[in-house]
């Protein structure tokens, strides 16, 4: 069974951060170990909520005990998504390296939450030009949306051969593997949802319950 911290946000209503991904990860035969950044009342979405934004050193001192007790070494993988704070970020990287030095085949998987207004979603200032200088290349593996894929690359994408094109762009500056957790206007079809997994070997969709061969991006971009 691996072992993964899972540092994000928790809301007591609702499912976000660790309070949405701990029950499918655990449904998948992982053992997750929760470390919240904030803990909210509920999801930004809803304009008002209450809660607190836990202090960087929070999460550092919370390692350091797991640390202590000689069980740091058996931490498979570092999985970070919504920050409270830029700061945050400072540590959670601090806490990258200590797990790494742990267990050298540890890896690190960043979900750059950087915050969509229209959507509702709202980061504290310099969160995402951390993920764009930091976080970005220091991880093994990122998951961007299509928004925070455009800024993480900095610049448009409007198609899949596009969006293959700006995740090798990411590939050239840390990670090894860039999965854009959905395509929206720039996918196959606004109708559904779609994924896209990129190496820089190979590419691939995911369209309805198949992952295709990128191979799609080819003919995507002449349709």
């Amino acid at each position: 069974m691996k072992n993964i911290l899972a540092i994000q946000s928790h809301v007591v209503f609702g499912h976000a951060g660790n309070s949405a991904a701990e029950f499918p990860m655990r449904r998948l035969g992982a053992n997750v170990w929760p470390l919240n950044t904030v803990q909210f009342s509920n999801h930004t979405q809803y304009g008002k909520w209450t809660g607190c934004v836990m202090p960087p050193s929070h999460l550092t001192e919370i390692v350091q005990g797991i640390a202590d007790i000689d069980k740091l070494q058996t931490c498979d993988a570092v999985l970070s998504g919504y920050l409270g704070s830029a700061e945050q970020g400072e540590h959670i990287l601090g806490i990258v390296r200590q797990v790494k030095a742990a267990n050298p085949a540890a890896k690190y998987f960043c979900d750059p939450v950087m915050g969509h207004p229209e959507k509702g979603c709202i980061v504290a200032p310099g969160v995402a030009e951390f993920h764009v200088r930091y976080a970005l290349p220091a991880s093994d593996i990122i998951a961007p949306n299509l928004v925070e894929l455009e800024i993480l690359c900095g610049h448009p994408v409007a198609s899949v051969s596009e969006a293959v094109a700006a995740a090798r762009e990411l590939i050239a500056r840390g990670p090894e593997v860039v999965l854009v957790k959905h395509l929206a206007r720039a996918g196959l079809s606004m109708d559904r949802f779609e994924m896209l997994l990129v190496t820089a070997e190979e590419a691939r969709i995911l369209v309805g319950r198949w992952w295709i061969s990128a191979c799609v991006s080819r003919w995507a971009s002449a349709m």
